[in-house]
């Protein structure tokens, strides 16, 4: 059962302490998936790397730097000059937020690294991300824009149901 009443809104304390975690959360899962796929492919299977194995670890380095970049920058805080907080940033738990598709493109990445020290097909899955994104645009812009029916034409009155309501409505008055 739902709870009754207003949802509680969060200060800018809270705010600024949960995106802190979170943003070390998403730290520590873009290190260890770096440090997996660098341990298996360069250390383990060193002689069996290619350029193809480069390559993609710099694919999803730039992923990681371009969605933590802006997730962090999202959440900078602003404190006034005697130190105080003036503003927590975005909170980035925030439900249906552009941190949420940000987070999601993180562990997306992270999970297809690790998954592809076994094959280097799993990179395919990373086309899952571009597919949501057009899911997305499609469902909340194109979809609608495109099913959206045209205005019809205001039907044209004849000029005596016009005047008829003219009277009508002089009567009333």
């Amino acid at each position: 059962m739902a709870p009754k009443g207003k949802v509680g809104t969060k200060g800018k304390k809270q705010i600024y302490e949960e995106n802190e975690a979170t943003l070390k959360f998403y730290t520590r899962v873009i290190l260890g998936a770096n440090a997996i796929y660098a341990a298996v492919n360069f250390l383990i299977f060193y002689s069996s790397s290619t350029i193809w194995t480069w390559l993609l670890l710099l694919f999803a380095l730039a992923v990681y730097v371009g969605s933590y970049r802006s997730m962090s920058a999202m959440a900078k805080a602003v404190f006034a000059e005697d130190g105080s907080l003036l503003d927590g940033g975005i909170d980035l738990n925030m439900e249906q937020g552009m941190a949420e598709h940000l987070k999601d493109v993180i562990l997306l990445t992270a999970i297809v690294q690790v998954l592809s020290t076994i094959s280097s097909y799993f990179w395919y899955l990373w086309l899952l991300a571009p597919a949501r994104a057009l899911h997305l645009l499609w469902v909340n812009f194109l979809g609608p824009w495109f099913m959206a029916e045209s205005p019809s034409a205001p039907e044209e009155v004849n000029e005596k149901k016009q005047r008829r309501q003219e009277r009508r409505q002089m009567k009333r008055f």
